[in-house]
């Protein structure tokens, strides 16, 4: 058994706080850039191109995020406390919502620039796990998105939650989300998927939803929500959506000359 006593904070500079949430948000950006820059991208006109690409992944996530977050999950909340919709420092960001974000700002700038959306998409998705790896491991510090009960000798007490010993629910999603989707759509990536731009795009949206869908299971449902039909919660069903859409690009994609 695990204790966990993390303090959000990473440290404070003066009167500014900073915490390991936007670290997380800030080394995931930084990671997966490097990532794409050295070791993905060989064309030199997408090399350039990537760099510009950059801002609008930043406005995508951040503008997606918070936006999905307060619809999808807390929108009474908000309307009632206005004030902190720009709090993204204290948590509150939707992967869903962070993705549509993603995808509309890469749309947009592939047709500013001509180029096929789907090459920067699939670019996205190899180095998206390394992102989530890292927003995982936050939300554990954050005791957030935490599991549910259970007597497991690896189950972890969240001190700042009740002190009962639960499943690391954001430990899962960091090693399959993360770890496990990075490496496997990485492997992809040298087997010439790559040529056929939208098929590892198509792969991301498929584990990820899986992997999400299965482990929702092992956590709490948010506690604004709670369980909706067939005791799935929210996160599921939009992991049901994006799964048929995932599935549904990859045949497309799969049959293309």
């Amino acid at each position: 058994m695990f204790i966990n006593n993390f303090d959000p904070v990473a440290f404070q500079i003066f009167f500014l706080e900073i915490r390991w949430y936007s670290l997380a948000y800030i080394f995931g950006i930084i990671f997966g850039w490097l990532y794409c820059k050295k070791i993905l991208i060989k064309d030199e006109k997408l090399l350039s191109l990537f760099d510009d690409l950059i801002t609008y992944l930043i406005i995508g996530i951040i503008l997606g995020g918070r936006i999905g977050y307060i619809i999808f999950y807390n929108l009474e909340y908000y309307l009632q406390n206005l004030s902190e919709i720009l709090m993204i420092w204290k948590g509150g960001m939707s992967f869903h919502g962070g993705l549509i974000g993603v995808i509309l700002a890469t749309i947009l700038f592939s047709k500013n620039n001509k180029v096929n959306s789907y090459i920067f998409l699939d670019l996205i998705s190899l180095v998206a796990p390394i992102g989530l790896f890292f927003g995982r491991i936050a939300n554990f510090i954050n005791s957030e998105l935490y599991g549910k009960e259970t007597d497991i000798f690896w189950s972890v007490k969240f001190i700042a939650i009740d002190g009962l010993s639960r499943h690391p629910s954001q430990i899962y999603e960091a090693i399959f989300e993360g770890l496990i989707l990075f490496m496997f759509l990485n492997y992809l990536s040298k087997k010439n998927y790559l040529e056929k731009p939208g098929l590892i795009s198509s792969i991301f949206l498929i584990l990820y939803s899986c992997f999400r869908f299965i482990i929702e299971f092992f956590r709490e449902p948010d506690i604004q929500i709670g369980y909706m039909a067939y005791q799935l919660t929210i996160g599921q069903y939009m992991c049901v959506l994006f799964l048929f859409l995932g599935i549904s690009l990859y045949l497309i994609k799969r049959n293309e000359k």
